[in-house]
């Protein structure tokens, strides 16, 4: 496992946490359309946030759903938690292997 790759992941991952974070800031904000982000693998298969409006119902009122906001959020907690687990271990792990002497 490459550091980059977890880099990557928590840069998605923090893009995701912010609009988020937005959608549940707006939710008394009327006629808000919240936006919605999807993570995936691009070619060389790090991770990239795609963020976009969500569907408009056409409510006058926010649209915002913190049923699938606040669920959302716990889930890229844990991910970014991972992530930042993973880079440390590789941390450690470079170095150790730079203490051994020749």
């Amino acid at each position: 496992m490459v550091i980059s790759n977890n880099v990557a992941s928590l840069q998605a991952n923090q893009t995701f946490l912010n609009t988020t974070a937005n959608n549940v800031a707006n939710v008394n904000t009327d006629g808000f359309i919240p936006q919605d982000t999807r993570i995936t693998n691009n070619n060389s298969k790090t991770s990239q946030a795609n963020v976009r409006l969500a569907d408009d119902n056409g409510s006058q009122r926010s649209q915002t759903d913190l049923s699938k906001e606040i669920p959302d959020q716990i889930i890229q907690t844990g991910v970014a938690e991972a992530n930042v687990a993973a880079i440390k271990t590789q941390d450690e792990m470079f170095g150790t292997l730079l203490d051994i002497k020749a």
